[in-house]
Protein backbone atom coordinates (compact mmCIF):
# COMPACT_ATOMS: atom_id res chain seq x y z
CA UNK A 1 0.00 0.00 0.00
CA UNK A 2 2.83 2.26 0.47
CA UNK A 3 3.71 1.99 -3.05
CA UNK A 4 0.50 3.86 -3.92
CA UNK A 5 0.95 6.78 -1.70
CA UNK A 6 -2.03 6.29 0.38
CA UNK A 7 -2.26 9.10 2.68
CA UNK A 8 0.80 10.17 2.34
CA UNK A 9 0.51 13.78 1.74
CA UNK A 10 0.42 17.03 3.75
CA UNK A 11 -3.77 16.91 3.61
CA UNK A 12 -4.24 13.09 4.59
CA UNK A 13 -1.84 14.16 7.49
CA UNK A 14 -3.05 17.70 8.51
CA UNK A 15 -6.84 16.81 8.47
CA UNK A 16 -6.27 13.41 10.21
CA UNK A 17 -4.06 15.51 13.00
CA UNK A 18 -7.27 18.04 13.37
CA UNK A 19 -9.72 15.31 13.40
CA UNK A 20 -7.67 13.37 15.78
CA UNK A 21 -7.63 16.47 18.59
CA UNK A 22 -11.32 16.92 17.81
CA UNK A 23 -11.80 13.00 18.50
CA UNK A 24 -9.58 14.06 22.30
CA UNK A 25 -11.59 16.77 23.03
CA UNK A 26 -14.79 15.30 22.61
CA UNK A 27 -13.27 11.74 24.35
CA UNK A 28 -12.03 13.89 27.25
CA UNK A 29 -15.46 16.28 27.20
CA UNK A 30 -17.47 12.96 28.22
CA UNK A 31 -15.00 11.98 31.10
CA UNK A 32 -15.85 15.46 32.18
CA UNK A 33 -19.51 15.59 31.64
CA UNK A 34 -19.60 18.67 29.86
CA UNK A 35 -22.26 19.28 26.44
CA UNK A 36 -20.75 22.45 25.64
CA UNK A 37 -17.16 20.80 24.96
CA UNK A 38 -18.36 17.49 23.19
CA UNK A 39 -20.09 19.66 20.88
CA UNK A 40 -16.91 21.85 20.48
CA UNK A 41 -14.84 18.62 19.72
CA UNK A 42 -17.16 17.43 17.20
CA UNK A 43 -16.71 20.81 15.75
CA UNK A 44 -12.98 20.41 15.49
CA UNK A 45 -13.60 16.86 13.45
CA UNK A 46 -15.53 18.73 11.09
CA UNK A 47 -13.09 21.13 10.47
CA UNK A 48 -10.56 18.60 10.05
CA UNK A 49 -12.44 17.16 7.26
CA UNK A 50 -12.97 20.11 5.87
CA UNK A 51 -9.94 21.25 5.55
CA UNK A 52 -8.15 17.85 4.48
CA UNK A 53 -10.59 18.14 1.49
CA UNK A 54 -9.45 21.91 1.04
CA UNK A 55 -5.68 21.20 1.05
CA UNK A 56 -6.08 18.29 -1.08
CA UNK A 57 -7.88 20.38 -4.17
CA UNK A 58 -5.28 22.86 -3.85
CA UNK A 59 -2.98 20.32 -4.86
CA UNK A 60 -1.71 18.68 -1.34
CA UNK A 61 -3.14 15.32 -1.73
CA UNK A 62 -2.61 12.41 -3.92
CA UNK A 63 -3.13 13.43 -7.66
CA UNK A 64 -4.84 11.19 -9.87
CA UNK A 65 -3.62 8.33 -12.28
CA UNK A 66 -3.79 9.77 -15.86
CA UNK A 67 -4.59 6.72 -17.21
CA UNK A 68 -7.10 5.80 -15.29
CA UNK A 69 -8.74 9.05 -15.50
CA UNK A 70 -8.62 8.97 -19.75
CA UNK A 71 -10.21 5.77 -19.39
CA UNK A 72 -13.04 6.79 -17.06
CA UNK A 73 -13.48 10.05 -19.07
CA UNK A 74 -14.07 7.94 -22.54
CA UNK A 75 -16.54 5.92 -20.81
CA UNK A 76 -18.62 9.05 -19.28
CA UNK A 77 -18.50 10.00 -23.06
CA UNK A 78 -19.49 6.63 -24.28
CA UNK A 79 -16.21 6.29 -26.14
CA UNK A 80 -15.05 2.46 -26.36
CA UNK A 81 -11.81 2.32 -26.09
CA UNK A 82 -9.27 -0.35 -27.92
CA UNK A 83 -9.14 -3.59 -26.08
CA UNK A 84 -5.07 -2.95 -25.25
CA UNK A 85 -6.01 0.36 -23.40
CA UNK A 86 -8.85 -1.57 -21.83
CA UNK A 87 -6.24 -4.39 -20.65
CA UNK A 88 -3.54 -1.93 -20.02
CA UNK A 89 -5.96 0.13 -17.59
CA UNK A 90 -7.53 -2.84 -16.05
CA UNK A 91 -3.84 -3.59 -14.94
CA UNK A 92 -3.50 -0.31 -13.57
CA UNK A 93 -6.77 -0.69 -11.77
CA UNK A 94 -5.87 -3.59 -10.53
CA UNK A 95 -2.23 -2.50 -9.24
CA UNK A 96 -3.85 0.11 -7.47
CA UNK A 97 -6.06 -2.16 -5.39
Amino acid sequence: MSSQAHGHTPAAWTGSAIIFVGFCVSGAAMIMASVPIFWAGIAVILIGGVVGKAMSMAGLGKTPDLAVAKVLADARRGVTAKPEATEAAATVTAAAH
